[in-house]
């Protein structure tokens, strides 16, 4: 049985796995939308909206715990500052997933994950 094993693994252990959503939870809340394949879009989604609701508390422990997962000084500061006021009263769902096609290379459906 697999009790508490949820998750994709995506082909990588579990520090390749960290790196990779921390990376492109950066990505996501610098630019706004990003392009990545359905599959990562999926697994970034709850990991960048867990981050948006942290953020949403304002004070320095939230502050802290953000820029645990995001080292970029620039994007904590604009997620502290500009995206957690933005969401105050929205009680989830910050992020949106549009399919976009098939990568020519290998087939793998893409999608596009971004801020609503």
């Amino acid at each position: 049985m697999r009790h508490g094993k949820a998750g994709r693994k995506l082909n990588r252990n579990s520090s390749a796995r960290t790196a990779l959503a921390r990376a492109q939870a950066t990505a996501l809340l610098r630019e706004g939308r990003i392009q990545t394949t359905l599959t990562k879009a999926k697994e970034l989604r709850p990991y960048v909206e867990k981050l948006i609701t942290t953020a949403k508390g304002g004070d320095l422990h939230a502050r802290r715990l953000v820029a645990r997962d995001i080292q970029d000084n620039a994007v904590v500061r604009k997620v502290m500052d500009e995206v957690a006021p933005k969401y105050a009263d929205r009680p989830g769902g910050y992020t949106r997933i549009l399919r976009v096609g098939t990568r020519r290379g290998d087939g793998v459906t893409m999608a596009l994950i971004e801020l609503v």
